[in-house]
């Protein structure tokens, strides 16, 4: 991960901890995984083709990957 993107995702993670479905963040539902997996997975939006994909457990939000849009594919 380039410095600037390290410093994109600090930023998205300070938004990401105090509402995950913030619009800055643009989350939205990843279908294909929530069909693979059985569960909701979402993905937030960093910065250009770089995002991150999680998902929620009751209270708690489980990170799965930072990374760019391959990380869709499963």
């Amino acid at each position: 991960m380039l410095p600037e993107q390290k410093e994109a995702a600090r930023a998205a993670w300070k938004i990401f901890k105090e509402d995950p479905f913030d619009p800055r963040l643009r989350t939205h539902k990843i279908q294909r995984l929530s069909a693979q997996y059985g569960r909701t997975i979402l993905a937030v939006k960093i910065e250009g083709d770089l995002g991150s994909i999680f998902y929620i457990d009751g209270e708690t939000v489980v990170s799965l990957i930072i990374g760019t849009h391959d990380i869709y594919r499963g």
